[in-house]
């Protein structure tokens, strides 16, 4: 009895290794942004063929599967996929691979759906990136945007942050040129500036697993005097009045002359569409050399020379 029990179970065995599984096999590294990425689906059996197999993509909007196709809805949705067979594999190869498109969950997947095991175990695509960096002047309610240039008044407090959007929290540092301190934090605070606080500082934000993943950003602080800085101040303000009303001054100016030239030409195609008049009260033109010309009232029939 054993024996048949025995013989069962390696009978079940062989035929559950005989079925070919599906295998779907990605990058064996990190993903960057941007990078160019080939997933490859394939049997467990070599001598089997992928050409009724598909890729399929999980979207946590519509909270489906959907498949992969070469047709343009499909590209649209998901751009630079590139699907292809080379001998018993299916490659979808990604050119330029985005977190925003691209990233999620993928799995191969049997034509026949009543096949044992059509589907190969989801596989997820995390891609890894960081945006660039931006600074601001946070030393007061209004947060201020941080081009290159910080004007500041000596003598008083100063707080500049940056920040950036990444695939994990980044670690920020910041530090000044020609000094050899560095602030462990996204915010650098300068209490009662002094002259000798102006300066280059730079921003650095680093990514918490990947340290190639790295950006930074350099802005320059400068101190000027109370009655400088009040008086630069009243330039900016100033300078920023009349850029603003020159700016919607050429908007006004520009809008006329287009009312302008778009009345002038309707205008003359108005003229030169004008058809000859159309005079009803002269019905027969009158020739002196005819004898319809005039209405004859006598038997005299010479025509008038």
């Amino acid at each position: 009895m054993r024996g048949v029990i025995l013989f069962a179970i390696l009978v079940i065995a062989h035929a559950h290794s005989s079925i070919a599984a599906l295998v779907i096999k990605g990058p064996d590294k990190p993903v960057l942004e941007n990078d160019e990425v080939t997933l490859e689906c394939l049997l467990s059996d070599s001598e089997l063929n992928t050409s009724q197999v598909h890729f399929e993509k999980f979207s946590k909007y519509m909270n489906k599967w959907y498949r992969l196709e070469e047709e343009p809805m499909y590209r649209r949705c998901i751009p630079g996929v590139i699907l292809r067979h080379e001998a018993s594999q299916l490659l979808l190869s990604i050119r330029s691979i985005h977190s925003y498109f691209h990233q999620g969950l993928y799995r191969c997947v049997s034509d026949n759906a009543t096949a044992t095991d059509n589907s190969s175990q989801p596989l997820a695509i995390t891609i890894n990136y960081m945006r660039e960096l931006s600074v601001y002047d946070v030393s007061s309610s209004r947060r201020k945007f941080i081009k290159e240039n910080l004007l500041v008044t000596l003598g008083e407090d100063v707080e500049v942050e940056c920040s950036t959007t990444a695939s994990e929290a980044p670690q920020y540092f910041w530090k000044k040129y020609g000094d050899d301190w560095i602030v462990p934090s996204s915010k650098l605070k300068l209490k009662n500036v002094r002259m000798e606080d102006g300066g280059d500082y730079t921003c650095m934000a680093e990514h918490p697993t990947l340290s190639s993943l790295k950006k930074s950003s350099t802005i320059s602080i400068t101190v000027l005097t109370a009655t400088n800085g009040r008086l630069n101040q009243a330039w900016y303000d100033s300078t920023n009045l009349v850029l603003m009303t020159s700016v919607a001054g050429a908007v006004l100016l520009v809008l006329i002359l287009s009312i302008t030239v778009f009345l002038v030409r309707r205008a003359k195609q108005a003229k030169s569409t004008k058809g000859p008049i159309d005079d009803h009260s002269q019905k027969k033109p009158i020739y002196t050399a005819s004898v319809e010309s005039l209405a004859s009232t006598s038997g005299d029939k010479q025509p008038l020379v």
